[in-house]
């Protein structure tokens, strides 16, 4: 690899990451530079992954336990990475055209939106699991402080917390992976983790797999996708699309092999069918535009999911891709419509894709993709991962097919609304719903229609990926040729299904589930299954700190000053004493010792005589 390529696969995310950096820091409050620096770290970074998909640069540093620290654009990153600095150069244009959230600190939004750029491409181009969790850590972080960026709200930092703790809790599946892996002894590299030893394989697939659960917002953790929607709709409109929520399905499409070796693939993928028919429900009932779409996004990424369970890495990639151009141009339509109009309520937005028809025929072709009608991007794209499915049994492959069907539910009950005619008695009605989240300016400026055109043409020509020699070509790249392609017949089918449900959802009021409406009370039921007693057991877990360990220590402090107390007194009044007495009775022996020694020459001869007659004496005596 030459010394220039490797110093391109570090440019990827260094350029965002610094970019980013500076602006959070130095946080300027000129519109005009912050959002022209901004702009032109994305527009860089875009290029970068551009000239990086066509020359598939990699590098590495060494780290620890013999893990190297490693980046590397094969062509799953490629065209992924691609995707990402595409979706967010649109998502930051938008955000110039005026939107009021971005407006009050625009520095500081471009430089989080950058650094959560960068760590979505470490992420995406990571070759071991320590670079995948310094990312996803840091991607972790900065979607907590952009959907809380209106900090002010305590509302919207509350719902930046919960969606940050929920995908954090799945999050330790990783690192359940990362000890496992060390113990199955084939190392940290992605892909080794398939070779290792079947016991510690088995529990590092379970563990990316919850991981790659909880942040692609599938069952049990859906929820967190809800509280998500508070934060400003650029961040949506990149977060999940293409970002943090994709990242979940594309971890899982990253580890095939060690997926469909275990008993986790087929889970994975009837999770991912769950997820779709579920949530396809759940966003049938929404009357919210951006809660439809946040639970459209579980369910279109459980078709993400449910292909990467079985193997179908091209369909998965396909149906990532075709989902960010579609979702990200629809959350910005929302986007626009709530700064026009200041809401995104359904029944106020009545009619609003007349009002302005740029926007009305971007946001139908975005409907219309997401429903699944040919040839938009999303109706080729799930057929792919139906063709897959079909190969691990039909049960799967209905269930998917039934999820698709539901697409088409909510995406013609949306379009029903917005494409309705304006007449006067319901133009006063709407209009009298308007302005109820934010004062709406009833304009949309051209930064805002911009992006929102360049991914109609996404949402409207992605279909193409599915077509040879499109189709063989992605296939080759991701490195799955074999990839089973979607028959003629099957196509049809399912766009004529598609067209039937629009047309019925179109027509006919369907009904909302009230259990469906707060998204299956999953946070209340998280909320009492692990929250409470999770708080109960820090409780009393504190409780015992406090009451037993603390007091424990305490006493214990005590008792040791105590004996303390008591040797210092021992110390002063027995040893002490005793040292004196000592060094007395020396003194008293040397200055005894002193007295014959006068210096007088006849002293010591009386004294030597007196000493000799002593010994003479007792010599007598003894004998």
């Amino acid at each position: 690899m030459s010394p220039h390529l490797s110093l391109l696969a570090w440019a990827l995310p260094v350029v965002p990451a610094v970019a980013g950096t500076a602006l959070a820091l130095t946080r300027p409050t000129s519109r005009r530079v912050a959002h022209g620096a901004t702009l032109s770290a994305a527009a860089v970074t875009l290029a970068l992954t551009i000239v990086a998909a066509a020359t598939r640069p990699s590098t590495s540093t060494p780290f620890l336990l013999g893990t190297d620290l490693g980046l590397r654009v094969d062509g799953l990153a490629a065209v992924v990475s691609v995707t990402v600095a595409a979706v967010a150069l649109l998502a930051l244009t938008f955000a110039a055209g005026g939107e009021r959230d971005v407006d009050q600190a625009p520095g500081r939004f471009g430089g989080l939106m950058l650094l959560f750029t960068a760590a979505v491409l470490i992420t995406v181009t990571a070759t071991t699991l320590p670079t995948l969790l310094l990312a996803w850590e840091v991607m972790g972080a900065t979607s907590y402080a952009l959907i809380g960026f209106s900090w002010r709200d305590p509302e919207r930092v509350s719902s930046g917390l919960v969606a940050f703790v929920t995908t954090r809790a799945a999050d330790l599946g990783l690192y359940v992976a990362a000890a496992a892996a060390l113990a199955g002894g084939h190392g940290l590299a992605l892909a080794d983790l398939a070779h290792a030893d079947p016991g510690p394989r088995t529990v590092v697939a379970a563990g990316v797999a919850v991981a790659g659960l909880g942040k692609a917002a599938q069952l049990p953790f859906s929820f967190w996708l809800s509280r998500a929607m508070v934060g400003p709709s650029p961040v949506s409109a990149l977060l999940h699309s293409a970002a943090m929520v994709a990242m979940g399905g594309y971890l899982l499409l990253r580890v095939p092999d060690l997926l469909t070796a275990t008993w986790v693939g087929p889970a994975v993928a009837w999770v991912g069918a769950v997820t779709a028919v579920v949530l396809g429900v759940v966003a049938i009932a929404q009357r919210d535009l951006k809660q439809v779409l946040a639970a459209s996004t579980a369910s279109q990424l459980g078709f993400v999911v449910l292909a990467a369970g079985v193997g179908g890495v091209t369909a998965g990639t396909t149906q990532l891709v075709a989902h960010a151009a579609t979702k990200a141009l629809l959350f910005l339509v929302a986007g626009a419509w709530l700064s026009a109009l200041g809401t995104k309520a359904l029944p106020a937005l009545r009619g609003a894709g007349r009002r302005w028809p740029l926007v009305g025929v971007v946001a139908t072709l975005g409907l219309l993709s997401l429903a699944g009608v040919a040839p938009l991007a999303l109706w080729a794209s799930k057929e792919a991962v139906l063709a897959s499915a079909v190969e691990h049994g039909t049960a799967l492959y209905a269930v998917g097919l039934l999820g698709a069907a539901l697409s088409a539910g909510y995406a013609g009950r949306v379009l029903a609304v917005v494409l309705a005619p304006l007449e006067s008695d319901a133009d006063r009605t709407a209009d009298a719903r308007l302005d109820t989240e934010e004062e709406g300016t009833r304009e949309v400026t051209t930064a805002m229609r911009v992006p929102m055109l360049v991914l109609g043409l996404g949402a409207a020509g992605l279909g193409v990926l599915v077509l040879p020699p499109v189709s063989s070509a992605l296939a080759s790249a991701v490195g799955d040729p074999r990839a089973p392609a979607p028959g003629l017949v099957e196509l049809l089918a399912s766009a004529a299904l598609a067209l039937v449900v629009l047309v019925v959802a179109w027509r006919v009021r369907l009904p909302e589930p009230a259990w469906a409406r707060d998204w299956l009370h999953l946070e209340d039921l998280m909320q009492r299954a692990v929250v409470e007693p999770t708080d109960r057991l820090a409780g009393s877990l504190a409780r015992f700190d406090d009451e037993v360990l603390s007091a424990a220590v305490a006493s214990t402090a005590r008792t040791t000053l105590r004996l303390s107390d008591l040797a210092a007194r021992f110390d002063g009044d027995v040893i002490d004493r005793a040292v004196k007495g000592l060094a007395h009775a020396v003194r008293r022996a040397g200055s005894l010792a002193r007295r014959p020694q006068t210096g007088q020459l006849h002293q010591y001869y009386a004294q030597s005589v007196a000493v000799l007659a002593v010994a003479a004496v007792l010599l007598v005596l003894v004998r």
